[in-house]
């Protein structure tokens, strides 16, 4: 095979083409950067972690009264922010990450101490400080990107947190119209199957709106 047809390195979460000073990396700068975003909105006294203790009574996500036609007593805590903030959820599964990086490493093993909220705390600042190895070096990096981001939209789903980014409609090249936000990741057009990177789909021109 010529040199000149291999393909490019991409980066293996968007997909999109690394730039020279991203060769070798699993990941490129904007993608981890999004990546570093997603952890720090998790930690910190007001953080989506510190969220879910406050969402636990039911009808707190919404801020109004519960109504329900069942006779059935209500339960007294709310399921889905209590397995997220319970143990084997968001702390559990960034703990466990973070063992595997530091095996890699061959650094010790992690202890963990204080209660949840301050051990959320603790692995979140770790993972960061060891982001920019691991968006590099880690054959998994594209798989801790995504469960980071889901466990972001999972807790800002448990506590009424933001709603979903508005979507946009750009044009492929082919013509195609694509739908994007302005944190996507990538998007391959279903029609030509070309794929684009973020900041590649973000420069696409706006598509033209029909006549209704």
């Amino acid at each position: 095979m010529n040199l000149d047809d291999a393909p490019a390195p991409a980066c293996t979460i968007c997909h999109g083409n690394l730039y020279e000073n991203e060769l070798g990396h699993q990941a490129c700068r904007p993608c981890t950067e999004r990546t570093d975003q997603n952890l720090r909105a998790l930690a910190g006294d007001d953080g989506l972690y510190a969220r879910l203790a406050r969402s636990l009574r039911p009808g707190s996500s919404s801020g109004g009264p519960v109504v329900s036609g069942s006779r059935t007593a209500p339960l007294p805590v709310r399921l889905e922010p209590l397995s997220l903030a319970a143990r084997g959820g968001v702390v559990t599964i960034l703990q466990a990450w973070l063992v595997d990086w530091f095996e890699l490493l061959d650094f010790r093993y992690p202890r963990w101490q204080g209660d949840l909220q301050q051990q959320c705390d603790d692995v979140v600042h770790r993972l960061r400080v060891n982001l920019n190895w691991a968006a590099e070096t880690h054959p998994a990096f594209a798989e801790f990107a995504l469960e980071v981001a889901q466990l972001r939209r999972q807790c800002e789903a448990a506590t009424g947190g933001e709603k979903p980014p508005r979507r946009i409609g750009v044009q492929c090249s082919c013509g195609h119209t694509l739908r994007v936000t302005l944190d996507t990741a990538g998007v391959r057009c279903p029609a030509c199957d070309t794929q684009y990177g973020h900041s590649e789909a973000l420069r696409l021109p706006l598509a033209e709106r029909r006549a209704a």
